[in-house]
């Protein structure tokens, strides 16, 4: 059945802690924000997209969710006819995963579409993927924790993979800032450039559509990007800044004041989210406080480079002033949150430092409809 009204919505927001309840690496959404993301009048989202949320029942109780996607704006900027399943929850029972991706599947078909792909949502910047490799290791926000069936019941449909991402962490030490220190310092003398580092969140917002340009001009080569409109760009600014630590947030700035670099972390919040049962009132944000204080592992979250200013060290700077940051605060790990497979060139740069480890993989599907 389609989410029709609030008390739908309510299910489908609230089901995955019902089925992921003896998982012990699932870490459960931020019920603020996932009200805020379902809202169709505050999600800019919902505006470009064709959109369907189905439930599953069973005996009277939901058991099982999946969300539809038409990205119009992508397929038309690739002349594609795509669709794509993403929020898909099912407990271990092929019956409910098959109907459920059985409705999706033919409501894509009655729209004309001829792929389907997931799980992706309207953009990278949400969970995408199910685990493929990693299942008893630690969850990091804005990722999925997927069981096993998952995937073993997605390609016995005929999935096959379609784009495969890695997760990586690497411990911090003085010894990584050594090796890009000569770099950045020559980087720095010879560039007309500005690096921007904060001490107050409301030190950020002024940069943050410019930020956004950048990002809408670099991040064309991955999968599912489309363009970030300036109010996508203010609501997700006001989901995350206030989770973010401005000393993990780095800027380069060229002379007429536009971002031609970022680097943006966040410290783990992912064992007090759990604590909390992703419940900020009335005690959760205790946790979150806590652990955005004694937190030892970083999230690097987004990251770009003008695309005309790459492989001149301007990476190297960022990274001297992140990680000596990072060090300060006490993080002894740094975790690179989502890498595409086929990103040889980031990943060859996690490779060269010490101690890395790939920890988690992640795919997304496809499959001819």
């Amino acid at each position: 059945m389609e989410v029709k009204n609030k008390s739908d919505l309510k299910s489908f927001i609230y089901l995955p802690e019902k089925i992921h309840r003896n998982h012990a690496n699932w870490v459960h959404p931020i019920y603020l924000d996932e009200k805020q993301f379902f809202n169709f009048d505050k999600n800019e989202a919902f505006r470009h997209n064709r959109t369907a949320l189905f439930l599953a029942r069973e005996n009277g109780r939901v058991v099982g969710r999946i969300m539809a996607i038409i990205p119009d704006e992508y397929n038309n900027m690739k002349n594609v006819r795509t669709a794509r399943f993403c929020y898909f929850e099912a407990p271990e029972n092929k019956r409910i995963f098959d109907a459920l991706l059985n409705k999706v599947e033919q409501w894509a078909k009655d729209a004309g579409c001829n792929l389907m792909v997931g799980p992706m949502g309207f953009s990278d910047k949400e969970p995408q993927g199910f685990l493929t490799a990693g299942y008893n290791e630690k969850t990091m926000i804005v990722t999925n924790c997927s069981f096993r069936y998952m995937k073993e019941f997605l390609e016995a449909r005929d999935y096959s993979p379609f784009v495969e991402l890695c997760q990586y962490d690497v411990p911090l030490s003085n010894q990584i800032i050594q090796r890009y220190r000569a770099l950045a310092d020559r980087v720095e003398s010879n560039m007309r450039v500005t690096v921007h580092e904060f001490t107050k969140t409301s030190e950020i917002k002024p940069f943050v559509q410019s930020v956004f340009r950048l990002i809408n001009t670099t991040y064309t080569d991955i999968y599912g990007f489309t363009k970030v409109t300036e109010k996508e760009a203010e609501d997700f600014a006001n989901r995350f800044i206030p989770l973010l630590n401005p000393r993990l947030i780095k800027l380069i700035t060229d002379e007429s004041g536009e971002v031609v670099a970022f680097v943006i972390g966040m410290p783990d919040l992912s064992g007090a989210i759990k604590k909390s049962r992703g419940r900020i009132f009335p005690f959760g944000w205790f946790h979150i406080l806590r652990a955005f204080r004694n937190s030892k592992r970083m999230v690097l979250l987004l990251g770009a480079v003008k695309n005309e200013m790459q492989n001149k060290g301007l990476d190297a700077v960022l990274a001297v002033r992140l990680i000596r940051s990072a060090l300060d605060l006490g993080f002894d790990i740094m975790d690179s949150h989502l890498i595409m497979r086929k990103n040889i060139k980031m990943r060859r740069e996690i490779e060269r430092l010490e101690n890395h480890r790939m920890y988690k993989e992640y795919t997304i599907y496809s499959k001819e409809l």
